[in-house]
């Protein structure tokens, strides 16, 4: 297992298996962002196009996302989804079975 300095953990961890995204951006990602801090950008991401509605075939939605995805990675504040309120399971990070919305 290939281990990466975390860019937003600042620790060694164990990284992706191969870069995310194609080019430039994602070499930057594969060497430089653990699979931990990946897979919880995932989850943001994820909520993120659901609240906000957005839609990936436009540019504007996936510029978004890169801008977003790029604050997550240096630790400044993110766009949170407005309607998510974390469970305390969820937070601790167990499966919720696709829940995590308090009503």
């Amino acid at each position: 297992m290939r281990t990466v300095h975390c860019r937003k953990y600042d620790q060694d961890l164990p990284g992706l298996d191969f870069p995310p995204l194609p080019g430039e951006k994602g070499q930057d990602i594969w060497a430089n962002v653990s699979k931990q801090a990946w897979e919880e950008w995932q989850a943001l991401q994820t909520r993120l196009i659901n609240e906000k509605h957005l839609n990936m075939m436009d540019a504007d939605s996936r510029r978004y996302l890169m801008e977003q995805m790029d604050r997550f990675f240096n630790n400044q504040e993110t766009d949170q989804a407005e309607g998510f309120v974390p469970t305390d399971a969820a937070a601790k990070g167990e499966s919720q079975g696709g829940q995590g919305y308090e009503v």
